[in-house]
């Protein structure tokens, strides 16, 4: 066995490189301070290590063991809570540090996982005639092409790594049309032991670029020595549902071109690495965020920790709902041109919007203990647009009384003749002034021909692969709420992610969700995931819950970003310590290009960031994640 050996560095140069603190029993707790990312070591076999305990007292029969083999001789106290060293000779692949109440006990109080570089067992331009047996596959009589292995060269943000890109099972479809589940797979040359998933978005239709990308600002996994693989979903032809018409592939981007993905993909790892990845992860938002939930639900051992941003659960059978509720309703108090027609964008100008949100920063902003233009405790946020209602004519200080009844309605959620809601309100935010709220809902056409991302994008997915069966002619603004709904029940269930909220082989398998949804997003309505989080609180209790899934809330982000939000964020880092180390997140540090110079923590739901009173209010050190008094 190496000898495990220990060099001293300075504490303050250790707490700088961590990656933040983590919790344990009794107060203690170890940490990897190693940089840029505290699991892996990508070149050598030394990882800087930090403990901490309660007291210099409680530190003094500590046992601090590498795979079991005691080292704490090597651990001098720093101060009067630390201790802190650098050990080396690891192990290849995978190392377990922790740390026990005393030399004889069983029972460690904390543990750390850190990884050190594989090398890959087969060359890479050799991948295209790699045979995978078929028990390694997800039904053995899959088909599997490699079609392009490629080394490429290491750049300033990417590892050295092998390229492959191929297609599972092609066919020939219905009118004729070729199918395959296209997919890319990076693979690091040194390889951190754990595998990714780049979720997709919208209806998918390209293969991107698999460097493993999290999105939010965090750093692609292919960076930390992830093998990442991303997929087209089973179809080409970029964002158009075009698809629809062929059966098989409705089902492919349901769920079926991701489980075969994973499988493929794995099975390369497998197979080039000479062993299986020790975790997998998941990492996407919007229709992503979707492939993350199904995943949790049909596919419970693929992954051991998912992030769902934007988790799009209710695409079929509700959101699609709502973004017709919301074109009519807002079509409807707009502009005409000369021939009569309304011009959608027009129903709310500019500075409309901008009248609405800081209207809603007046009301709601430093109910978190400081005016800073973001709605941290939106639980309490009670905003009536029906303030800025007019009293005489229509001018830049007012709304008039079609556009608040238009705005209450479409926050409102749609609902059908009787009553009954077909999906979920939604907040009000800052960030309905910003540029990706009206993209989605108004567009920006000067004409009749609206281009919103509901008439153009959700149009196209309801008339081509929600209904069941297509219906190429239908008109987002002919929906009817009554019927509408029912032609999309059939395909909703193989599609839509909200009906499990106990993800039973999931959770016992110690599976771990960390979901997050922006509060001005305007396509996925944050109260739905936040109803998702509330059930299963419910279900298990708020402890038990919080092992399996957590949601942050993220004030003013607009869809998967942007917004007056402090929207980029590392999510992975700290979902890898959920899982690898068992320290849940409570808060995540977040910055954004909306406030340059400030940091905020998104706090675990149902908690949400309060300024302390003390301190500069744009560092997160000076915020803590407290309760709302709203129910």
């Amino acid at each position: 066995m190496a000898r495990k050996l220990i060099r001293m560095w300075p504490l303050a140069m250790l707490l700088a490189a961590a990656a933040g603190p983590t919790r344990a029993e009794g107060g203690f707790s170890i940490q990897s301070v190693n940089a840029p990312f505290p699991e892996f070591v990508a070149a050598g076999n030394s990882v800087p290590i930090v403990v901490r305990g309660p007291s210099a007292a409680a530190l003094r029969n500590v046992s601090i063991r590498v795979n079991g083999t005691d080292v704490t001789s090597l651990f001098p106290a720093q101060d009067a809570a630390s201790l802190a060293g650098t050990v080396t000779g690891l192990a290849s692949g995978t190392n377990v540090i922790s740390v026990y109440p005393s030399r004889h006990a069983a029972k460690a109080l904390a543990s750390v996982t850190v990884t050190t570089a594989v090398a890959p067992q087969l060359g890479c331009t050799g991948l295209t005639t790699l045979a995978i047996p078929p028990d390694m596959l997800d039904a053995p009589n899959d088909v599997v092409q490699i079609t392009l292995a490629q080394p490429v060269a290491a750049t300033a943000t990417l590892p050295a790594h092998c390229r492959i890109r191929g297609a599972i099972n092609p066919r020939i479809g219905v009118n004729n049309t070729p199918f395959a589940i296209g997919f890319e797979l990076r693979l690091p040359d040194a390889w951190s032991g754990r595998f990714f998933f780049q979720g997709g978005g919208g209806n998918d239709g390209n293969i991107g670029n698999a460097t493993g990308n999290v999105g939010n600002g965090s750093s692609p996994a292919l960076a930390r020595g992830m093998a990442a693989v991303s997929t087209d979903g089973g179809h080409t032809g970029g964002s158009a549902a075009s698809y629809g018409f062929d059966p098989q592939a409705r089902i492919d981007h349901a769920y079926n071109a991701y489980g075969k993905t994973a499988a493929t993909a794995k099975a390369v790892v497998d197979l080039y690495y000479g062993k299986a990845p020790a975790k997998s992860y998941f990492a996407g938002c919007s229709g992503g965020g979707r492939q993350g939930m199904m995943f949790t639900q049909r596919y419970p051992s693929a992954f051991d920790g998912v992030i769902a941003i934007a988790p799009a659960m209710r695409v079929a059978t509700g959101a699609s709902i709502s973004a017709a509720w919301e074109s009519i309703t807002y079509r409807s108090i707009a502009p005409k041109d000369a021939a009569g027609s309304a011009i959608l964008s027009q129903a709310f100008s500019n500075a409309d919007l901008t009248l609405v949100s800081n209207a809603v920063l007046e009301k709601c902003d430093a109910l978190d203990g400081v005016a800073d233009g973001s709605v941290n405790d939106f639980k309490a946020c009670k905003f009536d647009p029906a303030q800025l209602q007019c009293t005489g004519a229509k001018d830049a200080t007012c709304l008039s009384a079609e556009q608040v009844t238009a705005l209450r309605r479409g926050f409102g959620g749609p609902v059908d003749s009787s009553g009954q809601k077909l999906y979920f309100p939604w907040q009000f935010d800052a960030g309905v002034s910003a540029a990706g709220w009206r993209a989605w809902k108004l567009g920006t056409s000067a004409t009749a021909v609206p281009n919103s991302s509901f008439s153009t994008l959700i149009q196209d997915a309801m008339r081509n692969e929600f209904f069941t069966p297509p219906d190429p002619t239908f008109n987002l603004f002919d929906f009817n709420f009554d019927t509408d709904p029912a032609r999309m029940q059939a395909y909703g269930l193989l599609y839509d992610t909200w009906r499990d909220t106990r993800l039973t082989s999931f959770r016992s398998r110690g599976g771990k969700l960390l979901l997050l949804s922006g509060l001005s997003d305007p396509i996925f309505s944050a109260l739905e995931t936040a109803n998702y989080m509330d059930q299963v609180i419910e279900q298990y209790g708020p402890v038990q819950a919080a092992s399996l899934a957590r949601f942050f809330a993220v004030p003013g982000m607009n869809h998967c970003s942007g917004g007056p939000a402090t929207d980029r964020f590392d999510a992975l880092t700290p979902l890898i310590d959920w899982v690898e180390n068992g320290n849940g997140p409570e808060r995540i540090t977040a910055t954004g290009l909306g406030f340059p110079g400030r940091s905020r923590p998104l706090c675990k739901y149902p908690t949400y960031a309060r300024y302390t009173g003390s301190g500069d209010p744009q560092d997160a050190a000076n915020f803590e994640c407290v309760a709302s008094s709203a129910r």
